[in-house]
């Protein structure tokens, strides 16, 4: 899956995990459809706010949205180099 439309998919997916309306999560049900077929792309700013408005990490979206376009890539895998990455800085 193309990363612009798994970051879509994985907002989507979190908000209805959350049981939000599209409007509820901070813009408008129009761009919030956008987003979630991959015709748009929030900033970084825009993301912050959607996760602090579904009550999860930043991180998450992205995490997820990366697990959607790389499905032979694992949870820990990801973690692992996340975590590895931070470490050296």
């Amino acid at each position: 899956m193309e990363l612009k439309l798994a970051l879509g998919q994985a907002i989507k997916d979190l908000r209805i995990s959350k049981k939000l309306s599209q409007e509820t999560i901070g813009a408008s049900q129009a761009y919030i459809s956008d987003l979630e077929r991959g015709i748009k792309s929030p900033s970084v700013i825009k993301l912050v706010e959607f996760a602090k408005n579904m009550g999860v990490h930043p991180l998450t979206i992205l995490a997820k949205s990366y697990l959607l376009a790389y499905p032979e890539l694992s949870t820990e895998e990801l973690l692992e180099r996340v975590r590895r990455e931070l470490e050296e800085g």
